[in-house]
């Protein structure tokens, strides 16, 4: 087999590794979208905050010990204990589930009925009242993340490969748990959304919120419970990104490369997140791979997501799985 098809074949599983990455963090996009129509700006930055926190957490540190120190002149920075993965995360859980219904509470519950650009405007917002807050709580410094995730190269696969091809491919053990999360996560999902009461409510409100009032269901619990499930996914993107990355500020910018995968998969469809990411995944890899590197000078994947994105806004603006916006006139 030539050497480039092999090579080609590493890249393209590498890609379909970093698509899924991208996916964890387009599906708390959707599930928003999907429930409020609104589109969530902050989704990114609600990542690097639940990693913040996870972290802040697990070692143990005192919440804005900076401003607690500079105010009462202490050198107060940590309680003295360490607290286990599995606990920090149910406990930052716990604190995103607060995080959704004062976001509702102070932010969404007023502005029902609005113009979508000012609840957009509401999440940008958002995303730097977060960021500010994650600052303060937890200090800016880059932060190591370990809750136990496998980490560095597949010897099966390196090995297994190997001797079918007379070369190794290195795939990162944490992209490949990474992509059994996402799968149980998406399956989880769907089956919340299509068979559970609290499912059904969400899409019925989804579809109409008048309706859905007129029966009895509640905006602010639908609401709550979508941007829980946004803050739940948003913690598993910020650990999986975090102890990819590292804990840190540019962490919130993963939301950007999120955006090409919702206009691919389109803003109301679960599965198409996943679609859309693996698209991007492989497609930015190939294309650096077979085009960029050896005729463009690289650094193709900085923009070809954007400008996949942009063919599909002209030809398919719905996506591949969106609903298609019918109107007559």
């Amino acid at each position: 087999m030539p050497d480039q098809l092999i090579f080609a074949m590493e890249v393209f599983l590498n890609g379909l590794m970093a698509g899924v990455l991208y996916a964890l963090v387009a599906l708390g996009f959707v599930l928003i979208f999907k429930a409020s129509g609104i589109f969530n700006y902050a989704q990114g930055v609600m990542a690097l905050f639940a990693a913040l926190t996870l972290v802040g957490v697990m070692e143990g540190q005192v919440p804005f010990s900076h401003l607690v120190n500079a105010v009462l002149g202490t050198e107060i920075h940590h309680f003295g204990w360490h607290v286990p993965a599995l606990l920090a995360i149910a406990l930052t859980m716990l604190v995103m589930i607060a995080l959704a219904w004062a976001v509702n509470h102070f932010v969404f519950r007023h502005l029902v009925n609005q113009e979508p650009i000012i609840l957009f405007m509401a999440t940008i917002g958002l995303a730097y009242f977060l960021e500010g807050l994650g600052d303060i709580m937890w200090g800016a410094d880059i932060k190591k993340l370990d809750v136990g995730l496998p980490q560095g190269i597949n010897t099966i696969i390196d090995e297994y490969t190997y001797n079918l091809f007379d070369y190794g491919f290195f795939i990162d053990n944490l992209d490949i748990v990474a992509t059994l999360i996402a799968a149980v996560l998406v399956a989880g999902l769907i089956v919340f959304a299509q068979y559970t009461k609290q499912g059904r409510a969400m899409r019925a409100v989804a579809d109409d919120h008048q309706a859905a009032l007129s029966v009895g269901i509640s905006l602010n619990w639908i609401w709550v419970m979508v941007w829980s499930l946004a803050g739940f996914v948003a913690l598993v993107a910020g650990i999986v990104w975090g102890t990819k990355s590292g804990v840190q500020f540019s962490l919130s910018l993963i939301a950007l490369k999120a955006l090409p995968v919702l206009m691919l998969g389109g803003f109301t469809s679960i599965p198409g997140a996943i679609v859309g990411g693996l698209i991007i995944g492989v497609g930015e890899k190939l294309f650096e791979f077979l085009i960029g590197a050896p005729y463009l000078g690289g650094a193709t994947e900085n923009w070809f997501a954007y400008m996949l994105a942009l063919l599909f806004l002209v030809f398919r603006p719905q996506g591949l799985f969106g609903e298609k916006i019918i109107e007559r006139v």
